[in-house]
């Protein structure tokens, strides 16, 4: 599937061709509540949206959520838009993907919320393209702006909606709309950038051409992610803006595996933020998918294979062998101030333990991991690093 047109090191101010490219007049423009000013996005941005009526939905917070999309749906079907804007990072880019593609495959007069959960549970299908949408990130880790997925929360579960329809026309990467984040947050969203290159390097759905993509993002994110955090240079802004972007393409290939799938109910009934919840398990299922035989490979190209591509990850991680590869993330994460225990980050009980490995087996991501996991195996992983 072909990843958005990118403007990779340009300045926010080409929105002004990808605007003139969409035709639009009236824009749908979806921020988040204070990053749009904080990154320096609106200063930017108002002098190129002068001359178009633009509608601002920035009505939400934290993780893109049911009731949140049902807001923005009423706003945006009071109005006529030639094209939706996101601008922020992954919640409201997914955000505004969910708005886009539930409302131009609804219709008109029913019941916002059963339609969108009807949509979010695959009772009702994708078929017809929303408005040109163009992503704007202002954080360096999620690459929604570049994948077909669009992530939604509702009654403690993570749901996704997955269509090519939902991917970008343009994402506009200005690695100068990151310059303001905190130390905590480029923390949490590089590690999920780093996750998402990792497990897509490793996925049982890996092509060459995805695995390029992963490869940038790795070596770019352990060249520059713990300067980025500590003490960031307009070199480490610009290598973590393009590797969430290289690796937001590798997962709209590959997808994610293991990882990501146990994150979800750490973030749903935890508040674990999302690449916190990404990160803290990725170290030990490197090391148990290293050790990958013929009986338990899940990847149709062989244990053998899998083998190799899991040192390959340790080559670009500047590793020697799966063991120093866990070691390395691990300390990173701690360089940047993330926690590396389940307990540290509220997940303290057998029973935390036991509701995350009932809800962490989406079917799907787990297929993708090279190696099978069973519950038996995740509850053993999980209790090690509690």
């Amino acid at each position: 599937m072909e990843s958005a047109k990118n403007f990779i090191y340009q300045k926010i101010e080409l929105l002004t061709s990808a605007l003139k490219y969409s035709g639009a007049k009236n824009i749908f423009l979806v921020t988040g509540k204070d990053s749009y000013e904080l990154s320096g996005a609106k200063e930017k941005l108002d002098s190129v949206l002068e001359g178009y009526k633009v509608t601002r939905f920035s009505n939400f917070t934290g993780t893109p959520n049911l009731a949140d999309i049902v807001k923005g749906i009423s706003l945006f079907q009071q109005g006529e838009y030639g094209a939706v804007v996101a601008v922020g990072g992954g919640r409201v880019i997914d955000t505004a993907k969910a708005i886009n593609s539930i409302s131009a495959n609804s219709e008109k007069q029913v019941d916002i919320e059963v339609e969108a959960q009807a949509f979010l549970q695959n009772q009702k299908q994708i078929t017809e393209k929303g408005k040109p949408l163009i992503a704007i990130p202002t954080t360096a880790g999620s690459g929604s702006e570049a994948t077909h997925f669009a992530v939604v929360y509702f009654d403690g579960k993570k749901y996704s909606l997955a269509h090519e329809y939902i991917l970008p026309i343009f994402s506009i990467i200005d690695p100068e709309l990151t310059y303001s984040l905190s130390p905590k947050i480029t923390a949490e969203s590089g590690m999920d950038a780093l996750a998402q290159a990792i497990e897509s390097y490793w996925s049982v759905n890996s092509t060459d051409i995805s695995k390029h993509y992963s490869r940038e993002a790795i070596l770019l994110v352990m060249d520059s992610l713990e300067a980025a955090v500590n003490n960031p240079s307009p070199k480490d802004r610009r290598n973590m803006a393009l590797a969430a972007n290289f690796a937001g393409k590798a997962i709209n290939i590959a997808k994610t595996t293991a990882p990501h799938a146990i994150s979800y109910p750490m973030t749903a009934h935890f508040d674990v933020v999302h690449g916190q919840a990404a990160g803290i398990t990725l170290p030990s299922i490197l090391l148990y998918n290293s050790k990958v035989i013929d009986e338990d490979c899940n990847d149709t190209r062989g244990a053998e294979y899998v083998r190799e591509t899991m040192e390959k990850i340790c080559v670009y991680l500047g590793t020697e062998g799966a063991h120093h590869a866990k070691f390395k993330l691990t300390e990173l994460m701690q360089k940047i101030g993330l926690k590396t225990r389940l307990r540290d980050v509220g997940i303290n009980t057998e029973k935390d333990v036991e509701k995350i490995v009932a809800e962490g087996f989406n079917p799907q991501r787990m297929k993708n991991n090279p190696r099978l996991i069973t519950s038996d195996i995740l509850w053993s992983t999980l209790m090690q690093i509690r």
